[in-house]
């Protein structure tokens, strides 16, 4: 691999205007990282990926890079693509265990972090950086959230995720797993015990319904559920797939690789709603993908479907009339999630939208003073990288807010956005 790295960095052009920074959504410094690492610096290159993304070692496997960095290479107008997600990650993941992270005298603050996903492990590393005392509450026995629940182990090692749990500790973050806020604690109980300011990053766990007849049957499971821990399924060896996002691609992907034989996702249109990268590993492992199909119910002996028609240019002119009956020993519905309404049921004051998301303002602060939110909570969702760089915003907001310097129009806006 290191020799593969070295070769992809030589090709790096060091653009003067740098496009593969404008495509990451959290503008990695990518020419000045390739400059350092090829210069032999590679904790310099390291610490400038660290600075700017906490979640660089993770981002650097799951992003969707095609789209992002290297989507917007120029070397990719006529050929191929400086690889930068393999520079990254070799550079990330040789620098982490040895990164020294410089935090500010402890400042006698203390902030809570509901949810150790992307967005509440990023808020926590910068906010005890400036000083904080960090306490992380999450309602799982293990760090990373989607990352470490969501994501399969053959796309993301968990053992990076314990690596990072040990990296918290280090800086002085405490954790408190299966400690789910909204229960026995609320956040009142958060307020009352000192916390200045509280940070929400619960994420969307809320498996979302087809609304049709036979959801509840017991061949039926929901991805999210079963991504959770696959090992407590058995799925037999038909399955069928509805949605086609990469959360389904992740799914097929897990079934083949626990036994079964024939892995089918069934999309309403007529492309794949998954990343290029994730729709051609699915095929190569072995899932077949089928498109025009409607769902209508889902029996016993699997799913039925109505066949879409559309016309030359792809528009959906009807249906066929016969419904189609699919044989599957399970049925995985995957069409995303929705957030959990604990906090806001047990929190006076604290609003979310009609679709179960929190309001928040553009810096994150909530309708409830002293509460801010990021990350899927809030965006609906989204990638690893987004949630991180909106995340980095709000540590700036609350930072602000604890130092009573966060304007008074600033915090309004939030009551009038709500």
């Amino acid at each position: 691999m290191a020799v593969h790295v070295i070769n992809e960095a030589n090709r790096c052009l060091n653009c003067k205007k740098p496009m593969c920074m404008q495509g990451c959504p959290i503008h990695t410094p990518i020419p000045m990282m390739i400059k350092a690492f090829k210069e032999g610096n590679l904790n310099e290159a390291g610490e400038m990926l660290f600075e700017n993304n906490p979640m660089s070692m993770i981002c650097s496997l799951v992003c969707n890079h095609e789209n992002q960095c290297e989507g917007h290479c120029v070397l990719g107008r006529k050929g191929e693509p400086v690889h930068i997600s393999s520079i990254e990650n070799y550079v990330s993941d040789t620098y982490f265990d040895k990164m020294q992270i410089p935090c500010q005298p402890k400042n006698g603050k203390k902030v809570a972090v509901i949810g150790a996903g992307p967005a509440g492990i990023t808020i926590a590393i910068l906010l005890a950086k400036k000083g904080y005392g960090v306490t992380i509450f999450d309602s799982r026995d293990k760090i990373g959230g989607v990352l470490q629940y969501g994501i399969p182990a053959f796309r993301l090692p968990k053992s990076i995720l314990e690596r990072y749990k040990l990296k918290l500790r280090e800086i002085g973050i405490k954790i408190r797993p299966n400690t789910t806020i909204g229960g026995a604690l609320e956040i009142k109980d958060l307020f009352r015990d000192g916390y200045q300011s509280i940070f929400i990053g619960t994420g969307v766990w809320r498996p979302k319904t087809l609304g049709i007849k036979g959801e509840s049957l017991g061949n039926v499971h929901f991805a999210i559920d079963y991504l959770a821990n696959p090992d407590s399924y058995d799925l037999g060896n038909t399955v069928a797939i509805i949605g086609m996002g990469n959360s389904a691609m992740d799914v097929a992907r897990t079934a083949l690789r626990k036994g079964s034989r024939h892995v089918t996702l069934y999309a309403r249109g007529l492309t794949s709603n998954a990343s290029d990268h994730e729709t051609t590993y699915a095929k190569l492992d072995g899932a077949q993908l089928e498109f025009g199909w409607q769902p209508v119910e889902i029996n016993d002996d699997g799913p039925v479907f109505k066949k879409i028609l559309f016309d030359e240019e792809g528009n959906q002119t009807g249906y066929d009339k016969t419904p189609v009956q699919v044989k599957a020993d399970s049925v995985i519905i995957s069409i995303s999630q929705g957030p959990k309404s604990k906090l806001v049921n047990t929190t006076e004051g604290l609003k979310a939208s009609a679709n179960g998301l929190l309001v928040t303002n553009s810096f994150g602060e909530t309708t409830h003073p002293g509460i801010f939110a990021a990350g899927d909570v809030v965006l609906g969702a989204k990638t690893v990288v987004q949630a991180t760089a909106y995340a980095k915003m709000v540590a700036d907001a609350m930072d602000k807010y604890m130092r009573g310097e966060l304007k008074e129009e600033e915090s309004e806006a939030a009551k009038t956005e709500a």
